[in-house]
């Protein structure tokens, strides 16, 4: 099972680096290039513990849903949202926030399983992990961006 864990560290108060994480609207604007879309459950403004979302986007050329549900939540340190239904096998992401000297550290661990057994591993060491990575980082890049320019997420409602 690949387990991807990324830190990033960002000069914000924890708690709108916890919420624009949990941001349903900021999500979609870190996943423009996939034209991700919420079409169930909570479909803007902040997700919380026991809701779920589907998403539906276009990913390797392909249309997808995927429904993820919050099933941990200790705000402001730490949420976990797994797949319910979608296309892996399964994934747990993991969001974990430590504040050091007006520091946040945002960590995410996200691992998950491929569908289709052998073709599935193979799919993760060819392009699927690298893929993952690229997506988790860009959305990392913009949780920063935003937490640390509040002019960016005034209207966001955080």
């Amino acid at each position: 099972m690949p387990v991807i864990k990324l830190v990033t560290t960002i000069k914000a108060p924890i708690d709108v680096v916890f919420n624009l994480s949990r941001s349903i609207d900021l999500h979609k604007i870190s996943t423009a290039q996939t034209n991700e879309e919420a079409i169930a459950g909570v479909t803007s403004g902040l997700i919380s513990m026991g809701e779920s979302v589907t998403w539906r986007a276009k990913h390797l050329g392909i249309t997808q849903k995927l429904t993820s549900k919050i099933t941990a939540y200790n705000f402001p340190y730490y949420f976990t949202d797994e797949m319910v239904a979608g296309p892996f096998k399964s994934f747990k992401h993991e969001h974990i926030f430590k504040e050091e000297n007006d520091v946040v550290i945002m960590t995410d661990v996200f691992s998950y399983k491929s569908p289709l057994g052998v073709l599935g591993h193979i799919a993760d060491v060819l392009f699927l992990e690298k893929y993952m990575t690229a997506l988790l980082t860009e959305r990392n890049r913009v949780v920063k961006q935003f937490a640390e320019n509040p002019e960016l997420y005034k209207n966001l409602n955080i």
